[in-house]
């Protein structure tokens, strides 16, 4: 097998229509960086998000900000269920399109962030998921490359 190239044009989804374009090689340090975060962005939330129904690893609802648990329905476990059907959600999107369910993840760490920063003593938390979000960020770039975008039917 042939060396890759990098693609040379602003256009995301050129490198996947051109001669030579970047493909999957498990033997290239890039793309196995993008297969890394890949699978690290699709198990952890999938993870995380099944917590949310059995607490084993915490008792999640500890770290609901009280204004949150104020202005949600029902009680701070009923919202923790909520939070991780979407946290499924994004890791299966970042399983089955990372392109776009990268950006997800790394929103949803956003607002995890935003929760923490505003209920004092999580501040190391919220700095951890910090670099979660870089890394989340990390993958959507690298997806850029190795993940085609989806093509709009013309009619």
């Amino acid at each position: 097998m042939g060396t890759t190239k990098l693609r040379t044009t602003s256009e995301p989804w050129a490198a996947f229509d051109a001669p030579g374009a970047v493909r999957a090689d498990l033997r290239d340090p890039r793309y196995q960086a993008f297969a890394i975060m890949r699978v690290a962005f699709t198990v952890a939330p999938i993870a995380f998000g099944l917590d949310k129904f059995f607490n084993i690893l915490v008792d999640w609802p500890i770290y609901l900000a009280p204004w949150i648990n104020d202005i949600a329905p029902g009680s701070g476990q009923d919202f923790m269920y909520v939070v991780g059907v979407t946290e499924i959600v994004a890791g299966v999107l970042v399983a089955v399109k990372p392109r776009y369910g990268a950006y997800v993840v790394a929103a949803w760490l956003g607002g995890i962030i935003v929760n923490l920063l505003t209920y004092s003593g999580y501040y190391d938390i919220a700095l951890r998921d910090f670099g979660l979000l870089l890394g989340a960020l990390t993958l959507a770039r690298l997806a850029a490359v190795y993940d085609p975008p989806l093509r709009q039917r013309r009619h």
